[in-house]
């Protein structure tokens, strides 16, 4: 279950940081929505699966609720998935 939630946590970062920094930029700067319509909907579920999964985990990582709440805090901050798989799940 922790390899399936680092590969989820993984890609729900690179999901945000495509949506955040390219497809949003598209969208207002050039007029263009077409990428956040294409990566809005696999972000979405994405991170979704991501919530899911740190909260079936919390036992197995044998997390306190105030490191769940930081795991899923750092789900909508730029680059916090990364920050999660470094510090708790290695």
């Amino acid at each position: 279950m922790k390899n399936t939630f680092r590969i989820v946590s993984f890609l729900e970062g690179i999901s945000y940081l495509l949506l955040l920094f390219i497809a949003t930029p598209i969208k207002y700067l050039q007029g263009n929505p077409e990428y956040v319509k294409l990566l809005g909907m696999p972000h979405g579920i994405l991170f979704m699966l991501y919530i899911v999964l740190a909260i079936v985990i919390q036992k197995q990582m044998s997390w306190s609720n105030k490191t769940l709440g930081i795991v899923l805090l750092c789900s909508i901050i730029p680059f916090g998935t990364f920050y999660v798989d470094k510090k708790y799940l290695r």
